[in-house]
């Protein structure tokens, strides 16, 4: 199963117009519940900018300074990742650069695990739903309205499916959205 897991705003966008999102840092309760997350992955596939941001959790061992934290870093280190990037020679770590498309990067990691997928980064994502590759989207909804950026999800053609399969709601008021395509069309 391959998700796609990510913080956005109320009016749905994951970054603002200037770039930012620094709205979205999660609260130690949430920080554990993507700790689980994450430790629960097989791999998880992401665009270069995605993962230079998340590459301080392999490099920067200030990043380690609680226990949650470095429980974290060493669940992110250990995640095979593939990263896709037209610009990149090579990545560090626990990572590949992706030689095939979309679809075919998918498949291939799915062969490798026996447990779910995430992929991460607006435009790799979109590109992943835009081909029907996305089988559940997981949405931290931030309770604050910025008015434009980049949006979640890329627009389509058709009409696509999904079925709430899961909500709570985390002190800091963060509502979390667990949705799985529901397989039917329009």
């Amino acid at each position: 199963m391959l998700m796609y897991s990510i913080g956005v705003t109320v009016d749905g966008f994951i970054k603002d117009r200037a770039g930012r999102f620094d709205w979205g840092a999660p609260d130690d309760e949430q920080f554990r519940f993507h700790l689980s997350e994450v430790g629960s992955l097989g791999a998880y596939l992401c665009g270069r900018r995605l993962y230079e941001d998340m590459l301080v959790w392999e490099t920067d061992p200030s990043l380690r300074d609680t226990e949650d934290r470095a429980a974290f870093a060493d669940t992110w280190c250990a995640l095979p990742k593939v990263v896709f990037s037209r610009t990149l020679q090579s990545v560090q770590g626990n990572a590949r650069i992706a030689s095939g498309t979309v679809a075919e990067e998918v498949a291939r990691a799915a062969a490798e695990t026996d447990r779910d997928l995430s992929i991460g980064g607006a435009d790799l994502a979109g590109q992943a739903f835009q081909r029907g590759l996305v089988d559940e989207l997981r949405v931290f909804r931030y309770p604050v309205v910025v008015g434009g950026g980049t949006p979640h999800l890329p627009p389509v053609e058709d009409r696509v499916r999904f079925e709430l399969i899961e909500t709570r709601t985390f002190r800091g008021g963060v509502a979390y959205e667990r949705y799985r395509r529901d397989g039917t069309e329009g």
